[in-house]
């Protein structure tokens, strides 16, 4: 079986170094190239044409997620692995939102790394398994955010009304609006926040904080 192409883009040469001698110790793995930022890490991509690119974040002239964006606006296809220190969750979620394959912690071991490459290579994405839940909550919740966003500040008014307990016709009194204004407003509202009943709005209005709970 050939061996999987990869180029090692990290503003560290003892790191790139110490990689580099890991993977290519049973030579499944070869590595073509490194470079030392984003800019020199574009232009490799470019006369190297690797199976998989590992990408630090963290880098001088142009990081690594400015260099994920560069690859997305100049429309080059190539499978990004990002390998950092950062688990902070806003750093994967941003890496993921902009287009990457994988992201893995620099404190895993080496199989770990070789796992996620050989899937990359594979056409499967590989997110390091303890980031995974937080990565899928944390995209929940944007999507929840993005759904209250799509409300008008009425259709708010409404659901917080909802959320505590009134009925349609209280609503209605309270906003000096007719009943049948309200009842539109809450279908309007359970479309836009993807709920079936008043019980699944109100827990989306308390998850999203739009009204207390004592």
């Amino acid at each position: 079986m050939e061996p999987v192409n990869i180029i090692i883009i990290d503003d560290h040469s003892l790191v790139r170094e110490g990689i580099k001698q890991l993977l290519e110790l049973d030579g499944d793995i070869k590595v073509k190239g490194e470079a030392g930022n984003g800019e020199e890490g574009i232009e490799l991509i470019k006369t190297t044409n690797p199976d998989v690119v590992l990408l630090d974040i963290n880098m001088p002239i142009m990081n690594g997620l400015q260099m994920l964006q560069k690859l997305k606006e100049y429309n080059i296809k190539v499978k990004v692995l990002i390998l950092t220190i950062h688990n902070e969750i806003e750093y994967l979620a941003k890496a993921v939102e902009i287009g990457i394959n994988g992201y893995v912690l620099k404190d895993s071991d080496s199989e770990v790394l070789k796992k996620a490459i050989f899937t990359i290579n594979d056409g499967e994405t590989y997110i390091q398994p303890n980031l995974a839940p937080l990565l899928n909550e944390k995209l929940s919740y944007q999507e929840e955010n993005a759904a209250i966003n799509d409300l008008t500040k009425r259709e708010v008014e409404v659901l917080k009304l909802l959320a505590e307990g009134l009925f349609n016709k209280e609503i209605a009194y309270k906003l000096s609006i007719s009943e049948k204004t309200v009842k539109n407003h809450v279908s309007n509202i359970f479309r836009k926040i993807e709920v079936f009943d008043r019980t699944q709005a109100a827990v989306f209005a308390i998850k999203n904080n739009l009204v207390d709970i004592f």
